[in-house]
């Protein structure tokens, strides 16, 4: 696990990227920053008062490279302006005034989200302390999807002591049909080979190759079938039940001629409970680091962070967020 977290911060290190954190105000985000400051993978910029933001760091005695954090007013009046006057024009057509766009900027995430927009900044991590609804609705009026009617998906890096696996999607899209399933596994394939992970792709179901006969298990074997003829070039299979995607001696009996053999490293669930139910319980009960939720599918990176993260969490999807801005 270690080994994996060091090659990605190494990676990081060798081009930071600025990040912007609008969530100045929780500790964990402080004792993250203050981590990173002295890693030197990431440039950190924090959105909010610098005097209570450094007093605030004082209280909780941490030693801060000041010289490797920007601190950014989001009262600054030409900021404000800015960023305000570039909101109001894209989002004018949606009933968005002036006023709305002055009064939407006074948000801290809809002020980082400007930021990255408008490039003053490369990454944003938000989540900490406000629900997903809150931390990811400016992102997708803004910032948007790579293309037209594209979805957003989030996806945790389960990392164990052997390897890390990739689970998709556990954070966005609640009833995903076939087409958000493709989606969402070739996006999760991209990933992957961003962090040098050979994508090895199971779409997931109750079902291991037709031993049941259901409808939700032919929304899996349809995004399959698709997934093959859209990327070929892909190794993906389904529809499997998890043990046959991650045993090889239970996919020898179950879909011997499977072509991931029970050794997937990126599980597509069906939908949101079933993978939030899952990467929680291995978190939790198998002890392997949950990183993310990362949001794919976005024209810049911001990625969404757990409401009950740590600030280890955070410094690793730090990391994580220079490496997509790097690619």
């Amino acid at each position: 696990m270690q080994n994996f977290l060091r090659k990605v911060k190494s990676i990081a290190r060798k081009d930071p990227k600025s990040i912007v954190f609008p969530e100045s105000e929780d500790e964990r985000i402080l004792k993250a920053v203050a981590i990173i400051s002295q890693q030197k993978f990431a440039k950190p910029v924090l959105i909010g008062d610098k005097r209570k933001i450094k007093n605030a760091c004082k209280k909780l005695k941490l030693k801060i490279d000041w010289e490797e954090i920007s601190i950014v007013d989001p009262t600054n009046k030409v900021l404000v302006k800015k960023y305000s006057e570039a909101l109001f024009s894209i989002r004018k057509d949606k009933g968005v005034t002036e006023k709305d766009a002055r009064n939407l900027i006074k948000d801290p995430n809809y002020f980082g989200t400007m930021m990255i927009q408008l490039e003053d900044a490369d990454g944003m991590i938000t989540g900490a302390t406000h629900p997903t609804a809150n931390s990811i609705r400016p992102v997708l009026q803004i910032i948007k999807t790579r293309e037209k009617f594209h979805k957003v998906s989030g996806i945790f890096f389960m990392v164990l002591h052997n390897k890390p696996l990739l689970f998709a999607d556990a954070a966005i899209t609640v009833e995903p049909d076939a087409h958000d399933l493709v989606d969402i596994a070739i996006d999760t394939a991209e990933t992957a080979k961003k962090f040098g992970i050979k994508p090895k792709i199971a779409l997931l179901s109750f079902s291991t190759k037709g031993s049941a006969k259901h409808p939700l298990v032919d929304k899996v074997t349809e995004a399959v079938a698709m997934i093959k003829d859209e990327r070929p070039d892909l190794l993906v299979d389904g529809e499997l039940q998890v043990d046959a995607a991650l045993v090889p001696q239970i996919a020898k009996r179950k879909c011997p001629d499977s072509p991931i053999k029970g050794d997937a490293n990126i599980l597509i669930f069906p939908d949101l409970q079933t993978a939030n139910i899952a990467y929680k319980l291995v978190e939790r009960l198998a002890k392997a680091k949950a990183i993310g939720p990362l949001l794919q599918g976005l024209k810049k990176p911001v990625n969404k962070l757990s409401r009950g993260c740590s600030y280890e969490d955070i410094v690793n999807v730090a990391a994580f967020t220079v490496c997509e801005c790097q690619a």
